[in-house]
């Protein structure tokens, strides 16, 4: 089953200490967030090594921008159960997608019915 993959599991994947993480970004069956990339790019102080590594990232895995059906979710979803901005475009990609998410923030996501989550850090 294709996965979803939170901001989360991509920052954690520039450490050399979570670099198997790699290899679940670069599987054919990933997608990421638009939102993702803008969580990611949009941090404030992002060095240019980073930054051209997130790129890569961003390059190579599909990204999936918010359709009107992924925003009527997320003010489902964000007025339901309570969760940021960011958080809740992410779950309604997933939930709309038919995706699993990948995220370290599993208790973020945890009550959101339906929504199916893998939590790879080890």
């Amino acid at each position: 089953m294709a996965f979803l993959i939170d901001s989360n599991i991509i920052i954690y994947s520039y450490s050399n200490e979570y670099q198997y993480l790699r290899d679940i970004i670069t599987d054919e069956l990933s997608n990421i967030s638009e939102i993702s990339r803008v969580e990611v790019l949009g941090y404030y102080a992002l060095k240019a090594d980073e930054r051209k590594y997130f790129n890569d990232i961003f390059n190579f895995v599909p990204v999936i921008l918010p359709s009107q059906e992924i925003f009527n979710k997320a003010v489902e979803v964000r007025a339901s159960y309570n969760l940021k901005l960011g958080d809740s475009i992410i779950a309604a990609t997933a939930l709309t997608r038919d995706l699993i998410l990948y995220t370290r923030n599993v208790s973020d996501f945890n009550k959101i019915a339906g929504l199916k989550m893998v939590n790879p850090i080890k």
